[in-house]
């Protein structure tokens, strides 16, 4: 069952094809406060930003697994990602697990403190926490502003917007 409907698609800011989609998350991760690498997705096809409520969605061709290795740990990404965002926080989120000693534990929450400690917390929907330190989850070869623009042409990816945009926008 596909969680983002037709009608959540009809006020979002979609985008398509992987080098297009990996921009868009990297830099929406960037401008709630959140590292950039939180989500290490690959062969994205869509992804999607409701602006006005903050949700989010990624889908991508199949579902991957991910070891960040400045920390030991394995994540799993379900071929479609839903969440809400706003500042430092990812919310409700869908589609995430990662392995705790022999089980793989869903995630419900993300969140960095304001005002910032280097550390990120993340919470399962029982309650249970786990805290890291923020480096871990930091992409350094990504620049500080992608060239959102130049990565769509290349990608040769298509965007849908609602709404107009002018061209130095930073919009997701």
């Amino acid at each position: 069952m596909a969680l983002v409907t037709e009608e959540i698609k009809a006020n979002a800011e979609i985008y398509y094809g992987d080098e297009t989609c990996q921009v868009k998350s990297k830099f929406l991760l960037t401008e709630v406060g959140l590292p950039n690498g939180l989500l290490p997705l690959q062969d994205i096809e869509e992804c999607g930003y409701v602006k006005e409520t903050g949700f989010v969605w990624l889908k991508q061709k199949k579902k991957t697994t991910h070891k960040f290795e400045k920390i030991g740990r394995l994540a799993s990404y379900e071929p479609e990602i839903t969440a809400y965002v706003e500042p430092n926080k990812i919310k409700k989120l869908t589609g995430v697990k990662t392995k705790e000693l022999l089980l793989w534990i869903s995630l419900s929450e993300i969140y960095v403190a304001d005002p910032p400690t280097g550390k990120i917390t993340f919470k399962t929907p029982t309650g249970l926490f786990r805290t890291f330190p923020t480096a871990a989850f930091v992409l350094e070869d990504v620049k500080k502003v992608p060239d959102v623009k130049k990565a769509e042409e290349e990608a040769g990816g298509h965007k849908e917007v609602k709404e107009v945009l002018s061209e130095g926008s930073t919009s997701f």
